[in-house]
């Protein structure tokens, strides 16, 4: 086996190894909606997103990370987020060119609608780096869980070096909430909105179409959708509060288009 062909190979094995990570997060301390007898007990965690949508981000995900560790050298290492074709890129590369090629590469794949680039340019994170990012992930999921008034599966959470950014598809009330509860947990240095924007009422339709897919999949037994944080009922949430501070400081994202799918005639 080649080193472009072990590189990719390890690459997907990280990235499945993340995604049982963030189940085991998700389902740690949380009871997650279970759907009825027809889908034989499956669990189901829904955000915004349709099915349709949710399905597409993993394929971009996949992609992406395997093109990007065979056009990267191996000095760098880069995570690769992706939300409702938002593609989020973390990590560390060597220089400016690598970074500027991790970006090229994700605009080159169908359906991208647009990148947001936080890769830093330094060495490669150190293992206990990388550690400290998975706990800091998931006092913040925690935190928005035990928060009230607020839809923890309406965000997805990633943090890299201490910084934590937030995807979703969000009102504006819904953003700034969000960010303040990420930005009080202690160890937070930063918080990056890397939102999409809705207004109120289309939050209402989106959230009327997740349920129709929801009921669709439990009548069809099919496999439970992606879980962005973990959908938990509002009026079970009992949580002693986490350890705070002083709110880290907060930003916008910079984004960059991508690569739309052509609008239809």
């Amino acid at each position: 086996m080649n080193k472009t062909r072990v590189k990719a190979t390890l690459a997907q094995a990280t990235l499945v190894a993340s995604m049982l990570s963030g189940v085991a997060l998700t389902l740690q301390g949380c009871a997650l909606a279970v759907v009825g007898a027809a889908a034989g007990g499956t669990l189901i965690a829904t955000d915004r997103r349709t099915l349709g949508a949710q399905t597409e981000d993993r394929e971009i995900q996949i992609k992406a990370t395997s093109r990007i560790n065979e056009n990267l050298p191996d000095t760098a290492h880069v995570n690769v987020t992706v939300f409702n074709r938002r593609v989020l890129l973390t990590g560390e590369v060597p220089d400016e060119a690598s970074k500027q090629k991790a970006e090229a590469v994700v605009r080159d794949i169908n359906n991208v609608g647009s990148i947001v680039n936080e890769l830093a340019i330094q060495g490669a994170s150190s293992i206990s780096s990388r550690a400290n990012d998975s706990y800091l992930e998931g006092r913040v999921k925690t935190a928005m869980v035990g928060e009230k008034d607020l839809r923890a599966n309406y965000y997805k959470v990633v943090c890299e070096r201490g910084v934590i950014y937030l995807m979703g598809l969000v009102t504006q009330d819904e953003g700034a909430h969000g960010a303040d509860v990420a930005a009080r947990v202690s160890g937070v240095e930063q918080v990056v909105k890397v939102f999409q924007y809705i207004k109120p009422e289309e939050a209402q339709a989106l959230e009327a179409a997740a349920a129709s897919d929801a009921s669709a999949v439990s009548a069809a037994s099919a496999p439970a959708p992606e879980a962005t944080v973990g959908t938990v009922p509002d009026s079970g949430v009992s949580s002693r509060p986490l350890d705070t501070q002083s709110p880290a400081p907060v930003k916008n994202s910079d984004v960059h288009p991508g690569n739309p799918a052509p609008a239809a005639k």
